[in-house]
């Protein structure tokens, strides 16, 4: 059997060449994603970068840990606590003690990331003087990064400063250091300091103090700016190259399968003269599978080289593109490590699934059976297509309804609206042979009905021959389902959540830090602005703070929530919550606002939580709001929001207040050195708008534009093994006296009638996914938009139909000129 199946791979070239490169680029695929998603498993480990000479660093409670019944829980704290006095008079006595402060520093034409320090912790860095000395005034600082030069003035949110020196930027962050005194009074608490000591002294002075830590060694880095964000990008990545190496591995199950069963398919005569010859179905069976075996290993080899070939330049993008840090690199593996051995076997399995099933149906025929269904196909939704298809079907309609029971805001999640599609694809594609006859008649009925026997023939050729048809569609419907669920899903999601946001602001005019509206992380409102701001005429000014609770669940699950913290009555003037019990006006300091997604949110009851400083607090649930999109979280006053910086302020004009006469104060109070801007309410609904940036473009392009990519290349694939294989019918066509170009324009027919009805199975799957979508938003209290991506959807259709066409024309009229 095995020199059999020799022969016949190099007799039917074109054939095995089509499914070969089918595996191959399956494996490539999973290859460089496994690589990828490897490098994401373990974070490098820094070191220590602005305390990188001190011989300690004492640190605040900067983590939360809550007991629970399955052991110790923790949680990053928003606004990290104090020093205590008492511990750090205890460490005075142990050595010399260099207290550390951070505050955001704004500068006019200045980088938008600025960070204050007092100099005298410079040395830990160390950061040594480039040019000039140190600060000794309250007005004179020393800068880094070489974006401003000695003897400079700057216009800042603390007054007008003059840099006297500036030292080497080392990557942490972009410092400006003030006199000591100076930022004791801009920032007067202390988080964290440097002590001079022996560690095992400070250790012992720190003793038992809450939450207080002793970092040493590379320990030490725990006390930079964000030591968790290599860990956070890894996290990003992981989800990221995991989401596009699963959709990516899905599609390439479901086409090379369909390659498969279609190559084997297509020798039905050939099966049949076997029979006849006296070869027996296990010999049959045996030669099929011995055949993908042989086209399996050397595509699983060849996709394994080029995926290690391919992997270093994905990452390179990535990295290119800012969706990765700087330092992101693949691990050196060798070829026995998990991503070769998982594309590997993975190829090779789908290769010899897709073709068991045809080779089993294939032994199973008597010898004139199989001759007949040369001609014609029959039987193509087999029994086995049949039973995985609807129980595909069955199990989406099951997790959808379960999740709309249960938790619809999981359909929210980009994991869910990324997977769920899938098996809706995987189903029709299954079931494809009895939903592509119909279909097929119908798109077909125009055509058929024009003069000339084109139309009759392209709709017979594909209505009867439901195999191609079908393995044709196949990847057509992958392709414009996925174009539509995973560009329309998030579109709607943009939509809902706009709409909810304009529902809520009632406020007319907002106050943002600069960042917040350039889209960078915010560092909050000074004071003195708000204080300014609030004494305006004819204007109520609300300050909004961002901050997070956290509350246990079952009591094993520690849930963090975001959470905004205004002075009440304040929140009931300014913005419009969607409140489906109690009153926002009840909202005090015993009491927090929750919404529906929480465990507990019935009104009058207590809740436990911990603020954003990890303070445990009892408080009174005053309101409940709807879900909505995500964006309602918990409402509290600013006593339990302590250390929560200002993120907007929310300004309504007074009843009898000049709109205008407001909004000018209002920028005539701003100063240049505050970093605020005044929005007008339509410009705070755009800048606050949902935008796809660049890195989620690229981002959308890797779970997506790879896996189309693939698609559209086993598309062609697909059609020029089916057409090149059609070399007698084409013949039997001439002699009955068709021209090449009737032919040709033929074959341009029918490819264009399977990709409409495969487009009609990917729009038939983007409107459930919709409707499971919008079925959720309904259910959460949220804006249901109808948002489809027509000119993405237009486009993928339309380059389908582009490769349909140029791919079967192609071979046809190399066909014929055989």
């Amino acid at each position: 059997m095995l020199s059999l199946a020799v022969r016949t791979l190099r007799a039917r070239r074109v054939s095995f060449a089509g499914s070969f490169l089918a595996l191959c680029l399956a494996t490539t695929l999973l290859t460089a994603m496994g690589l990828a998603l490897d490098a994401t498993l373990d974070p490098p480990r820094h070191r220590p970068e602005r305390f990188a000479a001190a011989p300690a660093v004492v640190r605040g409670q900067d983590t939360l840990r809550v007991e629970t019944e399955a052991g110790v829980r923790t949680r990053p704290l928003t606004s990290p606590r104090t020093l205590p006095a008492a511990t750090v008079a205890a460490l005075r006595t142990v050595g010399d003690v260099v207290e550390d402060r951070s505050f955001a520093v704004r500068v006019d034409g200045g980088p938008g990331d600025l960070v204050g320090h007092p100099w005298p912790v410079a040395r830990f860095a160390p950061y040594r003087l480039d040019a000039g000395r140190a600060p000794r005034a309250a007005d004179e600082v020393v800068a880094a990064g070489g974006w401003t030069a000695v003897g400079r003035r700057l216009r800042s949110d603390h007054g007008t400063l003059r840099v006297v020196g500036t030292v080497h930027a080392l990557g942490a962050e972009n410092p400006v250091f003030f006199t000591d005194a100076r930022a004791a009074r801009l920032a007067p608490g202390v988080v964290q300091l440097v002590a001079d000591a022996d560690p095992v002294a400070v250790r012992r002075a720190v003793g038992a103090a809450d939450g207080v830590r002793v970092l040493t060694g590379d320990a030490r880095r725990f006390a930079d700016p964000d030591p968790g964000r290599d860990a956070r990008a890894l996290t990003a990545l992981n989800a990221l190259f995991g989401t596009a190496g699963g959709v990516s591995g899905f599609v390439s199950v479901l086409v090379v399968a369909s390659t498969f069963a279609f190559t084997v398919a297509q020798r039905s005569r050939e099966f049949g003269l076997l029979r006849a010859a006296g070869a027996t179905p296990g010999q049959v069976r045996r030669t099929v599978l011995a055949e993908a075996l042989l086209v399996g290993i050397a595509a699983s080899v060849a996709g394994c080289a080029l995926g290690a070939y391919g992997a270093p330049l994905l990452v390179t993008r990535v990295v290119e593109g800012g969706l990765a840090p700087g330092w992101f690199r693949l691990a050196d593996l060798s070829w026995h490590a998990w991503p070769y051995q998982l594309a590997f076997w993975t190829g090779l399995l789908v290769a010899l699934s897709g073709a068991a099933a045809a080779a089993w149906r294939a032994g199973r025929t008597a010898p004139t059976q199989a001759l007949r269904e040369a001609s014609v196909d029959g039987r193509t939704l087999t029994w086995g297509r049949r039973v995985c298809g609807t129980a595909l079907l069955l199990a989406a309609a099951a997790t959808l309804a379960h999740t709309l029971l249960t938790d619809p805001g999981d359909l929210l999640h980009r994991k869910t609206y990324v997977s769920r599609p899938l098996l809706l694809i995987g189903a029709l594609a299954l079931l494809s042979p009895a939903l592509l006859r119909p279909s097929v008649r119908l798109l077909a009925w125009l055509p058929a009905r024009l003069p000339g026997a084109l139309g009759m023939l392209a709709r017979e050729n594909t209505a009867t021959s439901l195999r191609r048809t079908a393995a044709v569609a196949a990847p057509v419907l992958a392709t414009v389902a996925l174009t539509g669920c995973l560009l329309g899903t998030p579109a709607t999601l943009e939509q809902a959540r706009a709409a909810e946001s304009d529902r809520a602001t009632v406020a007319d005019f907002v106050v943002v830090p600069e960042s917040h509206a350039r889209g960078d992380a915010s560092d909050g409102i000074g004071t003195a602005t708000v204080d300014r701001l609030r004494s305006i005429p004819g204007a109520t000014v609300c300050p909004v703070r961002g901050t997070a609770v956290h509350t246990l669940e079952g009591g094993v699950a520690l849930v963090t929530s975001s959470a905004h913290a205004a002075d009440p009555p304040a929140p009931a003037a300014t913005v419009r919550l969607p409140v489906t019990a109690g009153r926002i006006a009840d909202l005090d300091d015993a009491s927090i606002v929750v919404n529906e997604e929480w465990a507990e949110h019935t009104v009058g009851r207590h809740v436990t939580v911990w603020l954003g400083d990890g303070t445990r607090r009892t408080l009174r649930i005053a309101a409940v709001l709807a879900t909505g999109t995500g964006d309602n979280g918990a409402w509290l006053t600013p006593a339990n929001a302590p250390g929560a910086p200002v993120e907007r302020l929310d300004v309504r004009v007074r009843a009898g207040a000049d709109a205008a006469a407001v909004a000018t104060a209002l920028r005539a109070t701003v100063r240049p050195g505050d970093g605020v801007r005044v929005l007008t309410r339509a410009q705070w609904l755009h800048a606050s708008r949902p935008v796809a940036t660049g890195t989620t473009r690229l981002g959308l392009f890797l779970v997506l534009g790879i896996a189309l990519l693939y698609t559209g290349l086993s598309l062609a694939n697909t059609l020029t093994m089916s057409t090149s294989g059609r070399a007698a019918e084409f013949t039997a066509l001439r002699l009955a006296g068709a021209t090449r170009g009737q032919i040709l324009r033929l074959t341009a027919l029918e490819s264009l009638t399977v990709v409409a009805a495969g487009a009609l199975l990917g729009l038939l799957v983007t409107f459930v996914t919709w409707a499971g979508t919008g079925a959720a938003l309904g259910l959460l209290s949220a804006p249901v938009p109808l948002v489809l991506p027509w000119p993405a959807l237009g486009a993928a259709t339309a380059g389908c139909a582009l490769l349909a066409v140029v791919s079967s024309t192609v071979t046809t009229a190399a066909a014929l000129r055989r």
